[in-house]
């Protein structure tokens, strides 16, 4: 089974902030996104994809909630990916504020054993919404 090894940041932001995961194989694409969710202090309640080859809104991404035929499911294991060390995808996240995580293979590991995904490493915070204060979320 391969384990893989993944630095994570907002594109633009590499040395500020970012989280370096190490998920299994057997780990899918929407359980990775929790892990990134999870990582940044996020709230998860967002349509995201992920780009593995095409940009931002592509056919051929991985969608949190496939809307057509055709469209893939972030359900996905990692395995089936075929990543290689050295290797940048995406995860565009929340399309009205479009965060774009850029999410760097380190390595690529076998390993025995099964683990739940873990943040080894970590650098700065990311506030999700920068310009909100509370007012905004009492008038709604």
């Amino acid at each position: 089974m391969k384990k893989y090894e993944l630095k994570v940041y907002p594109k633009g932001m590499v040395r500020k902030a970012y989280r370096v995961i190490e998920i299994c194989g057997k780990d899918t694409l929407a359980r990775l996104c929790e892990v990134i969710m999870d990582g940044f202090d996020f709230i998860d309640e967002h349509l995201y994809e992920f780009c593995i080859d095409h940009g931002p809104y592509e056919e051929g991404n991985y969608h949190r909630q496939p809307d057509g035929p055709g469209e893939k499911s972030a359900d996905i294991e990692l395995n089936r990916l075929g990543l290689i060390k050295g290797q940048n995808f995406f995860l565009h996240y929340d399309f009205g504020d479009d965060w774009l995580f850029v999410i760097h293979v380190q390595k690529v590991m076998e390993t025995d054993s099964y683990a739940s995904p873990a943040i080894v490493r970590s650098k700065g915070e990311v506030e999700q919404y920068p310009d909100w204060d509370d007012d905004d979320w009492e008038e709604e």
